[in-house]
């Protein structure tokens, strides 16, 4: 590309960051990096009203998190601050007087009373629109009905007022979607947008436009639900920078529920039991804490390696991608024109995979902090590493690797009994007893001789190992789970083994 890529992500900071979200992240920064361009991330906090304390934090917390560094956003700097919306407030009014001068915006004096007199009025003649546009604007409080006297002495004597796009009737917008191709809007259905509002602060429509320019983004890549706002925001380029500067857009799928049904909301993750944000957002309003995607026990590899194959493919079976190889082979013309379900069932699948994929340092000190959390305090590293290396292809999300290793640190709370007595007979108790004082004599401790001398003792008896294997993994770690019963056994030492083989023997009739 001659131009060097410029790409944003321009989230509101208004709660938690859906998975969605992050997905826009995703191939913003796949491209740019892809393409040796700039990802910048701009915060745009235009409609104050919506502002949460914490959110803007939280979102770079998320983006850290996801291993998805902007180059260039109110955190790390850059050459086009400021990078928030609410500080540039003084550069927006001058192109929306620029709008409004050049006949393309107008003054609209409209109380909250006489628009909603507006929206009732044309309830009554049955309009299937209550929208602010060619049909009705030539009634209302605005500098098009009104002379330009009229109009002055409003502005003088500080009238609220907004300013408002004006859009021709009967015109067709047409532009070319990387994802979707040609798209052709009918201005009929588009409404006079706001601009800028009352209280001197843009709508998204104006700013987006001006910081895209401003900033010289080349490629806007957001969510389908913004398709219906492309036509406001090609006529703002037109009419302000000619559309030759204006980026190229691709309109991103949705994630749906796993039904199909709609977008995945917050309400689905409740509802069906799972997270839909990256991270745990607590709302400030209510205390209300929503679960996310790391503290289940996600693994940032995963989560970005799911999001990227959501709605995206490289036209292989390969399923399981680094950021390096997500970099090399992404394209965004690749990127579905569908929606795309989400399956949550798949998304732990992928955090397994990854689980076992990397090394155990590497998600070491989270799992270190779910053990130490439920009360094992971890003081030999080297130890907690075997014990992750042993269980961690039984292992979905990181506190699994408590579930499945807390034996190795301390007695099973109790001990699956039932799962013994049914086959359990006088033989097998004699066995038991003839193992431990076996082992209670032996030099060797590992599992390789632990093994030996299991089967030599079970041959001996004329009993099968098969039958004996489970009432010792049961012994050993309280129930019908683990790694290999031997590696258990040399893993947590003599001592430990006889003890709970002795307390078990002890408990069956």
């Amino acid at each position: 590309m001659s131009q060097k890529v410029r790409v944003r992500f321009a989230p509101s900071p208004t709660g938690g960051l859906h998975l969605g979200g992050v997905r826009t992240v995703l191939f913003n920064y796949l491209f740019a990096k892809k393409h040796s361009g700039d990802f910048i991330v701009r915060i745009e906090d235009t409609d104050q009203s919506r502002f949460v304390v914490g959110a803007e934090t939280y979102i770079f917390d998320c983006l850290k998190w996801c291993g998805l560094t902007p180059d260039e956003s109110v955190v790390h700097g850059g050459p086009y601050t400021p990078y928030r919306q609410s500080e540039r407030k003084v550069i927006y009014r001058q192109y929306a007087e620029q709008l409004v001068k050049n006949g393309h915006a107008y003054y609209a004096f409209d109380t909250p009373a006489e628009l909603e007199k507006m929206r009732e009025l044309l309830k009554t003649k049955g309009s299937s629109s209550l929208q602010y546009d060619h049909h009705v604007r030539m009634s209302m409080n605005n500098s098009l009905r009104l002379l330009a006297e009229e109009t002055q002495h409003l502005l003088d004597a500080g009238t609220p007022y907004v300013i408002r796009i004006k859009i021709l009737p009967n015109d067709f917008i047409p532009f070319k979607d990387l994802i979707r191709g040609d798209i052709n809007f009918d201005t009929n259905t588009v409404d006079d947008k706001v601009l800028l509002k009352a209280d001197g602060m843009p709508t998204y429509h104006l700013a987006v436009v001006v910081d895209d320019f401003l900033m010289k983004i080349t490629h806007a890549f957001r969510g389908e639900e913004w398709l219906p706002s492309a036509p406001v925001h090609i006529l703002l380029w037109k009419h302000l920078f000619g559309l030759d500067v204006m980026p190229q857009w691709a309109h991103l799928p949705l994630i749906l529920k796993p039904d199909g049904n709609g977008k995945l909301s917050k309400r689905d993750g409740d509802r069906l039991g799972f997270p839909v944000y990256a991270m745990d957002w607590s709302d400030p309003g209510t205390n209300e804490i929503t679960k996310g995607f790391k503290e289940i026990g996600f693994l940032p590899e995963a989560f970005i390696n799911l999001l990227a194959v959501l709605g995206w493919n490289d036209g292989t079976e390969q399923e399981i991608f680094s950021m390096e190889e997500l970099i090399e082979k992404f394209n965004i013309e690749k990127v579905h024109k569908g929606g795309a379900k989400f399956d949550f069932e798949k998304a732990k699948w992928f955090n397994h995979e990854w689980i076992k994929k990397l090394a155990v340092a590497h998600y070491y000190q989270r799992v270190k902090n779910i053990f130490e959390s439920n009360g094992i305090d971890i003081t030999d590293e080297n130890y907690l590493k075997k014990v992750m290396e042993l269980v961690k292809e039984r292992c979905t999300l990181l506190p699994d690797f408590y579930t499945q290793g807390s034996f190795f640190f301390r007695a099973p709370v109790s001990i699956d009994i039932a799962a013994i007595q049914p086959k359990w007979d006088d033989k097998k108790n004699l066995f038991f007893i003839e193992l431990l004082k076996t082992w209670e004599l032996s030099t060797l401790w590992d599992a390789t001789d632990l093994e030996v001398s299991f089967r030599e003792i079970a041959a001996a008896n004329q009993l099968k190992t098969g039958e004996l294997m489970l009432p010792l993994r049961i012994m050993l770690v309280g129930g019908k789970f683990g790694p290999g019963v031997f590696e258990i056994a040399g893993t947590i030492g003599k001592e430990a083994t006889i003890t709970r083989i002795e307390h078990t023997l002890s408990l069956i009739e």
